[in-house]
């Protein structure tokens, strides 16, 4: 029956060789952005360089039977070339997620930006269409200015009228006293030249 299956083309054929487990990408890459930047601290500059002062001491000042990485230090340069050869593709690789992260990052501000001139030419728009449609609109700033004018006018004609009833008064009375009236200079405000019918220049 097992021949029968691998001889169907409606089913995939199953795999063979050698497997290699599959590695989620997001983790591997929090891993070495982990490492990478790990790397470039001064810690990790500082733990190094004593690390290669104590293996040069050990390797130089113990005794020779506890030596096991004698002068010329192959073993120390094999070490810190497989650690080079590891760390560059891991920096490279925290690099490339973070150019990802940079240019989605920019797309998205380009496209906030691209709205928000949208939405600010569309409100200068609105704004515009709004001034015209007001145009000669009184506003509330000019019906108080208007309304505060017309009301000083009639505080002053009032304010004339009962200097007149005033005068006409006291006119009134000192005709029924028998006295002079008063010399005073003919103008309109009393109503002379009304009552005269006529005009003095």
């Amino acid at each position: 029956m097992a021949d029968q299956r691998r001889e169907r083309l409606d089913q995939p054929r199953s795999p063979r060789g050698l497997q290699l487990p599959r590695i989620d990408a997001e983790t591997f890459g929090r891993w070495s952005e982990g490492i990478a930047r790990g790397m470039g601290t001064a810690n990790f500059i500082v733990y190094m360089t004593l690390v290669i002062a104590a293996w040069f001491a050990w390797n130089t000042l113990a005794p020779e039977n506890l030596r096991f990485d004698p002068y010329t230090f192959t073993f120390l340069t094999l070490v810190l070339s497989l650690q080079a050869s590891y760390a560059a593709p891991l920096i490279l690789l925290a690099q490339n997620r973070q150019a990802d992260r940079d240019r989605i990052a920019l797309e998205e501000d380009r496209r906030r930006a691209t709205m928000q001139k949208a939405d600010t030419e569309y409100l200068a728009r609105e704004i515009a269409a709004l001034r015209i449609a007001l145009g000669e609109v009184a506003t509330r700033d000019f019906l108080r200015s208007e309304l505060t004018r017309l009301a000083e006018e009639l505080d002053e004609a009032a304010e004339r009228r009962r200097k007149l009833e005033r005068r006409q008064h006291e006119r009134e009375a000192r005709r029924q006293a028998g006295g002079e009236p008063l010399d005073e200079p003919r103008d309109d405000l009393d109503g002379d030249f009304a009552r005269d019918g006529r005009f003095e220049g």
